[in-house]
């Protein structure tokens, strides 16, 4: 049995793969996308989804089911992990990537880990990061090539943030725009135009109020750092536990941020991809 096809129209690949191996079983085609043996132009997917173009070639690589890796820490969760993407749920309180230090946990080494316990040949690459106290929604490459393509449209990413903060915005929507100065590794602040600062745009909406509180949703248009903490502060509705920027209450001693949505385009077949992350328990009970 040759185990290569070309595509001649567009399909989604499990509808493709039962027509194309009409002499293997069901249950077995579904097994080659479980365990990854299913590659779509040199790429292993396991979504049974994923658009097949004209032109694309189908490879079969059967193997073993992958052997037991090591269970992640508490709190880590992979939402979504295919032969070139990676999308984790992260907690407060972890790196995106460990500092000069070395010190503090941190999703890379354990993503490094996991790729690794299949194949030691396999590393993940960082295509954006979250602040430590930041949590919610975070993508990996799993490839060089899939990092440079994901990073060269990451300012068509759709971006939202739920925030919990002091106070009540002056209006219940609208846009935030300033300039930022990021020069200061500690702190980031507002400024005029000038050759220092980069323009920063946050849309917002606030979805519920309660104990003096608001929970907002944030859609970035553009991705400066601290932009979020420093636009709100600026707006007089810092970020519960955010003492940097202003605010007076750390009731769940941590950043009362969350990464929620991410809506991006596949590296390698263009797919649309969207992923969601309902706002933890202790952020809610801030309300």
């Amino acid at each position: 049995m040759s185990l290569q096809r070309l595509v001649s129209e567009p399909s989604p690949l499990l509808p493709f793969l039962f027509s194309a191996y009409p002499e293997v079983k069901k249950t077995k085609v579904r097994q080659w996308l479980k365990y990854g043996a299913v590659h779509v132009n040199g790429v292993s997917t396991k979504r049974h989804d994923h658009a097949l173009a004209k032109g694309d070639k189908i490879a079969i690589r059967p193997q073993k089911a992958p052997a037991e890796t090591s269970p992640l820490p508490p709190g880590l969760r992979i939402v979504h992990e295919d032969g070139a993407v990676l999308v984790v749920e992260k907690p407060a309180g972890w790196l995106t990537i460990a500092k000069d230090s070395g010190k503090g946990r941190n999703i890379y080494s354990v993503l490094m880990d996991h790729v690794r316990s299949a194949n030691p040949k396999l590393k993940v690459w960082i295509v954006h990061r979250l602040d430590r106290e930041t949590s919610g929604l975070i993508v990996f490459a799993k490839t060089e090539d899939a990092k440079r393509t994901l990073q060269k449209h990451w300012q068509e990413f759709d971006k939202r943030y739920l925030a919990v903060v002091e106070g009540v915005p002056k209006e219940p929507k609208g846009t935030i725009r300033s300039f930022l100065d990021e020069s200061n590794p500690m702190r980031v602040y507002s400024a005029a135009p000038s050759e220092d600062t980069r323009e920063a745009v946050t849309h917002y909406q606030v979805l519920k109020q309660g104990k003096g509180r608001s929970l907002i949703q944030l859609t970035l248009e553009t991705g400066r750092r601290h932009q979020i903490r420093v636009q709100l502060s600026d707006a007089r509705c810092p970020v519960v536990g955010d003492p940097r920027y202003g605010a007076k209450t750390d009731p769940a001693s941590r950043l009362a941020l969350h990464a929620s949505h991410l809506t991006f385009k596949h590296p390698v077949d263009g797919s649309r991809m969207t992923f969601d992350s309902a706002l933890p328990r202790d952020l809610a009970a801030l309300l």
